[in-house]
């Protein structure tokens, strides 16, 4: 099996822990989000950033998953975690990942 690709090595972003751009622009909370760890093979929050409120996308600071979700099913991750996810029948509805970020 193939390696999973979170999101800041996707976009290398360089917002993950230890990643090059954390001491300007702070550590991004999808890569901080120890709930969502696991969810589709990430790395914390990495593999569901779009569930994961501000996350630091085009530039600025996103909102809450209600402000952003409309916005990132259009980005190019979540279409590549989405058609992954769907080939091996594994994609974790939106209201399964919003349930565990609550725990």
């Amino acid at each position: 099996m193939l390696k999973k690709v979170n999101c800041w090595e996707f976009k290398k972003c360089g917002r993950e822990a230890g990643g090059s751009n954390v001491n300007e622009l702070g550590e991004c909370p999808a890569s901080e989000e120890v709930k969502a760890g696991g969810i589709h093979g990430g790395i914390n929050g990495g593999r569901c950033c779009w569930a994961v409120t501000g996350t630091y996308c085009k530039g600025e600071v996103q909102g809450s998953f209600t402000q952003k979700y409309t916005e990132c099913r259009n980005c190019d991750f979540y279409q590549h975690v989405l058609k992954e996810e769907t080939k091996e029948l594994s994609f974790i509805s939106i209201s399964e990942i919003l349930d565990k970020l609550k725990e």
